[in-house]
């Protein structure tokens, strides 16, 4: 069986600088601690998520007994319609916004493309 021979003056992995730790010979440099995702993000997560739980059960108890006249079968279609409504809704949410950040982006590029001029 073969085994690897360490030469002595071979830096071992141990022996090695850590990448991610920072060196005294390189000035130190400020750690980012911004939130990876904006709060409106997670307020908007947040808000949808509530909506999921109650639309679809708050419209099946609203319609079960006064639209439906007892018939549950009909209010569970339209709890599951509800909740439909809300994700298609989250989904046009995040795509509206995902089109605003790339349109800020592409503001910020002609603009900065202006200034060299």
């Amino acid at each position: 069986m073969a085994t690897r021979r360490i030469i002595s003056q071979e830096k071992t992995l141990l022996d090695q600088p850590d990448p991610n730790s920072i060196s005294s010979s390189s000035p130190a440099q400020k750690s980012n601690i911004a939130p990876a995702v904006p709060a409106a993000v997670i307020f908007k997560l947040l808000a949808f998520t509530l909506a999921m739980i109650v639309v679809p059960i708050g419209s099946y108890f609203a319609t079960v007994n006064t639209l439906f006249k007892g018939n549950s079968t009909y209010a569970g279609g339209l709890a599951a319609i509800m909740a439909n409504v809300v994700l298609i809704g989250y989904v046009l949410v995040a795509m509206a916004e995902d089109q605003s950040d790339r349109l800020e982006e592409e503001k910020k590029q002609k603009q900065e493309g202006k200034k060299d001029r």
